[in-house]
């Protein structure tokens, strides 16, 4: 029984310890973060067919921080699952309507989960740094994950959805114990997402 225990304390201390260190004082605010070409948002589910609520919160950051300069351009990376569920696009949609140029905007369509966004935005898209946005409790993983593939990453993220839905929050707070888990997991067995032939879209974007 101790060595369960000890097992499954390691199994779970050791990714948590990883995350701590990968991304302490990499968290910012849309006003103090450095600047960055590229900012990658993260999907987060749609609602009749729309973006939403925690999407929205994440989106706002994005359209925040092109319009104060701190990026040239936003990755939208999500699902494309069905055409009636195709986050990027709706995704990019709502930035377009609130005024970020749809050239400076490229979508990611299999970026099924954070590990694979991460891996896709070096290898397929050739992002080497970005500013990552999401919520406050995925973005420490967010950071570690593409920090541990290769990009130079940094966060801003979103809390005030969190009081919508105060148990909500705090459920998708301890799923993030067993999703650090899983990702060094990921890392370790350079698990291969869906991938392709190299995307010069974020170079066009910049004007490479």
């Amino acid at each position: 029984m101790l060595a369960v225990v000890i097992v499954v304390f390691l199994a779970v201390a050791a990714p948590l310890a990883v995350v701590g260190i990968a991304s302490g004082s990499r968290m910012y605010s849309v006003t103090d973060v450095p600047a960055h070409d590229v900012a990658i948002v993260y999907g987060a589910g749609l609602q009749d067919g729309g973006p939403g609520p925690y999407l929205v919160a994440r989106l706002i950051i994005a359209r925040d921080l092109y319009q104060a300069g701190k990026v040239k351009v936003i990755l939208v990376s999500g699902d494309n699952l069905t055409v009636y569920h195709n986050e990027p696009l709706a995704m990019m949609q709502w930035l377009v309507d609130q005024g970020v140029p749809a050239d400076k905007i490229v979508e990611d369509f299999a970026g099924a989960d954070t590990y694979s966004t991460c891996v896709r935005a070096r290898q397929i898209f050739g992002v080497t740094s970005a500013i990552l946005v999401s919520q406050t409790y995925h973005l420490p993983r967010a950071v570690t994950t593409c920090r541990l593939v290769g990009v130079d990453a940094v966060g801003v993220g979103d809390s005030s959805v969190r009081a919508g839905n105060r148990s909500m929050w705090i459920s998708y707070q301890v799923r993030e114990v067993l999703a650090d888990a899983k990702m060094l997991a990921s890392v370790v067995t350079s698990r291969k997402p869906i991938l392709g032939p190299y995307d010069p879209a974020v170079d066009h974007a910049l004007g490479r």
